[in-house]
């Protein structure tokens, strides 16, 4: 990674866990205009869901929101015709440097985003920035502040947490594997709060994840005793 830089940009928590956007340096200053999030879009043909990277002016409000990699593309290759879409090559989908975006027809199969659940997913320049960050500070200090955001597959926000209707990101935080259906990925047993897509991203996660991990207590069944 030396040799250029790149901005990463905390977007807050979504799907389970904190997520990042890649900048290129000279998109770094768009952090003082706009606030940046995370915002899950769930497929209504059912087929799991994705997280992007949003962006709003500071100065007019939440309903000037856009992807970020639609703000980009039109701040350096000008407007996006009707009928096209920016996709990200890499599937990575908060992955928002120029080289990863492009133009495809509003029909047009994205084969990009689909390539890098199967290869060296591991070596794309998200997975190994992500990799290097400290942990997340305000997760370490204010673990009871943490607010995560979750949706049903309308891709509509519901109050708190329930499986039976969320979509997960692995926990790791370099993957970007996304459930597909849910209650796909498995769950720590021991805390079960967070999910993974396989073992080896379980493990990997393990030295940081301890630190919070904490068994779940079991909740007891105490039976009636008869009426005498």
């Amino acid at each position: 990674m030396s040799g250029f830089k790149l901005g990463i940009v905390r977007l807050g928590r979504a799907a389970g866990k904190t997520k990042y956007s890649l900048l290129d340096e000279r998109d770094i200053s768009l952090v003082e205009r706009y606030a940046f999030e995370a915002r899950v879009e769930i497929d209504k043909d059912g087929n799991g869901a994705k997280v992007y990277a949003m962006a709003y002016d500071i100065h007019k409000g939440r309903n000037t929101g856009r992807y970020v990699h639609d703000l980009l593309w039109e701040m350096h290759c000008g407007g996006i015709a009707p009928g096209f879409r920016v996709i990200h090559k890499n599937g990575v989908t908060v992955d928002n440097r120029m080289e990863n975006l492009t133009l495809i027809p509003e029909e047009g199969e994205e084969h990009g985003e689909e390539s890098i659940k199967n290869t060296n997913r591991e070596h794309s320049l998200y997975w190994v920035a992500i990799q290097q960050l400290p942990a997340d500070p305000i997760d370490e200090q204010f673990p009871d502040m943490v607010q995560s955001k979750f949706y049903n597959a309308n891709g509509e926000i519901v109050e708190g947490e329930d499986d039976s209707v969320s979509y997960y990101e692995c926990h790791y935080p370099p993957c970007t594997q996304m459930e597909s259906e849910l209650r796909e990925f498995s769950i720590c047993g021991r805390c079960q709060e967070v999910r993974y897509c396989g073992t080896q991203c379980q493990q990997r996660d393990w030295p940081v994840h301890k630190k919070h991990c904490r068994e779940r207590k079991k909740t007891r069944i105490y039976e009636r005793p008869p009426d005498r």
